[in-house]
């Protein structure tokens, strides 16, 4: 019978370092968040080969003593945990194995100052054994370096990427702890090439621009929002301004980077009717909440958080966000000025018939003065009488124009000027020339008048199923199911629970119509499964509205009159949320005046 035995501590001490450093963006993680603990207000990282031969993290902050250097490289040691209540960490999280645990698996030197201390003292371990400890000159703070990281363990170290995929990761780690932190300044530097600096007590809006895409300064809005005791600051992109992946979506807690599910299932339900399945929004969230409210001890990394209170989480976080895009207003997303230009062509010359080419070039052969140009008037009628005359073609204009009063060019819209190919309506701005989708930008006012109207109402109303149907589902999802029956009878699907694991389902949202009853109870429980909450239903909901919205809204390829036109215009300017369709595509465009002279050479 095998013996139970206890284990040597380096082999203690790698297992540990499985659970924290999983790759270099890992260490780099631990070491930049114990920066920032520290207090530091510049951190300067450097790289090599994608983190894999050297991390060195350098900062500012309140340095350690000699005999606190060699207590932060014990196990179980940290100065984050001042009393016994784990539950309640307030600064960037536990962090009691890190530095053991990396120093268990590579070179590691820490090298630290205090700010009232005459000099600093420097500690070196070498994949767990102590190779120097000694006096060492510095400036006050603390520089730490890990070199050859798994050098010395190759099962962990064959398992890495490549180079230019762990340089990534740890890229985005400085981005995101950046991103957490705009009272600090951090530069990183790759093999000797700086490629990232930002300067402390920088702006939140100006520094997510800067980290995330310049154009969330333009095409971005402000998030402000309060509700108890929680707070949601933060930048969200409109919804015309999104990606295919959602890589571009930053979410902190309490000022902590995190990946949680919660969270994007939140942000998607706030984007569900103004983006296309297939597209994701671009923003930078910061939620502050009380520590007793959120557990960061879920994951070892602390990337995962679990709230006390998911549903009060993911209302506050739609709200605020659906709020903060309808004081938009109708802001679009608009291509930068090259990418228009380069839309546009260089109108082509029609080719000349073989005969009036020829007779030009009889023409104009002659010799200047000769008689060949007295006989110019006689070229010009006889092309005349080979091609009909335009000016005698009708101006195509649908009713006779009215000036236009001089405020009028001062709408953000502008007012009409005309209809292309039966779809788009051009207006003149005072700035610009607009170009407007008359089918999206009518399919968005709909679906908002719908809306307006308490059309949600209407569509919630419950049809009830002449026999009621048993869906069979785990045990585990019924009770999830059971658990939310109010919430779901309010949008109209009312279901009951018959037996441990089936559900009874008596009515339906009256607008689904005949809808696959089993499928949509599904649906909702593996929504539920995933989020927590019934927002799968909602968006079910949401996606009917846009349909209705769609088919009640101006086709393409009807003609509009002029007042037809403005009023569309009018209407979108008062209308939230007009910059974009139900979709996410835009609906309109905006062509500056210095545009229109770029395209004829006049700048």
């Amino acid at each position: 019978m095998p013996t139970i035995r206890r284990l040597p501590e380096h082999l203690v001490n790698r297992i540990a370092a499985g659970e924290v450093v999983e790759r270099p963006a890992s260490a780099l993680k631990e070491l930049v968040e114990n920066a920032i603990d520290a207090g530091a207000t510049q951190i300067t990282v450097r790289i090599s080969q994608g983190g894999l031969n050297l991390v060195e993290v350098t900062d500012d902050g309140c340095g350690m003593s000699p005999d606190q250097i060699a207590l932060a490289l014990e196990r179980h040691a940290t100065s984050k945990l001042p009393d016994e209540h784990i539950e309640m960490v307030s600064t960037m999280g536990f962090r009691g194995e890190a530095l053991p645990s990396i120093g268990s698996v590579a070179k590691l030197s820490i090298e630290s100052r205090p700010h009232d201390a005459a000099e600093g003292w420097k500690r070196m371990v070498d994949h767990g054994a102590l190779t120097a400890d000694g006096p060492a000159a510095l400036p006050p703070g603390t520089r730490v370096r890990v070199e050859e990281l798994f050098a010395k363990v190759p099962a962990r170290r064959k398992f890495l990427r490549s180079e230019r995929s762990e340089y990534a990761a740890c890229q985005d780690v400085v981005r995101r702890l950046a991103m957490a932190r705009p009272d600090i300044g951090f530069v990183l530097e790759h093999d000797g090439r700086r490629v990232l600096a930002v300067q402390p007590r920088e702006e939140l809006a100006a520094r997510v621009a800067r980290l995330v895409a310049r154009e969330l300064a333009d095409e971005g809005v402000l998030i402000e929002a309060e509700r108890g005791s929680a707070r949601l600051t933060g930048v969200a992109g409109l919804p015309t301004y999104n990606r295919g992946v959602a890589d571009h979506q930053y979410l902190f807690v309490n000022g902590r980077p995190v990946k949680d599910r919660l969270l994007a299932g939140a942000v998607r339900g706030a984007y569900a009717d103004m983006l296309a399945r297939d597209r994701h929004a671009v923003l930078a969230l910061f939620l502050e909440i009380a520590p007793e409210e959120v557990d960061v001890n879920v994951h070892p990394a602390k990337t995962e958080v679990r709230f006390r209170d998911s549903t009060f989480v993911r209302g506050f976080l739609v709200g605020a966000l659906r709020h903060a895009l309808e004081g938009a207003g109708q802001r679009s997303a608009q291509p930068a000025a090259s990418a228009a230009m380069a839309m546009w062509q260089v109108e082509p010359v029609a080719p000349v018939a073989p005969s009036l080419g020829s007779l030009f070039a009889r023409e104009y052969s002659a010799p200047r003065g000769g008689p060949g140009f007295d006989r110019v008037s006689d070229a010009s009628s006889a092309w005349r009488s080979v091609e009909t005359d335009v000016t005698a073609l009708p101006s195509a204009r649908a009713e006779q124009a009215e000036p236009s009063p001089e405020e009028a060019l001062r709408y953000p819209l502008g007012v009409a000027r005309g209809q292309v190919a039966q779809t788009y309506i051009v207006a003149e701005a005072e700035d610009g020339l607009v170009i407007v989708d008359q089918h999206a930008a009518h399919e968005r006012l709909v679906l908002e008048r719908l809306r307006a109207a308490g059309a949600e109402d209407a569509v919630t109303r419950s049809q009830a199923l002449l026999l009621p149907e048993v869906v069979e589902l785990e045990e585990t999802a019924c009770d999830a199911l059971e658990d939310k029956l109010a919430d779901l009878a309010r949008h109209g699907l009312v279901l009951e629970r018959f037996g441990p694991a089936a559900m009874l389902v008596r009515a339906v949202p009256s607008v689904l119509g005949k809808s696959d009853v089993a499928a949509l109870v599904r649906d909702v429980a593996d929504d539920l499964a995933r989020n927590g909450d019934a927002l799968l239903l909602g968006e079910k909901l949401d996606l009917v509205l846009a349909t209705m919205a769609c088919h009640g809204s101006v086709r393409a390829g009807r003609v509009l009159s002029v007042a037809e036109m403005n009023a569309l215009l009018r209407e979108m300017e008062r209308t939230p949320r007009s910059g974009q369709c139900n979709h996410g595509r835009p609906t309109w465009v905006k062509l500056a005046h210095g545009d229109i002279e770029k395209l004829f050479g006049r700048k």
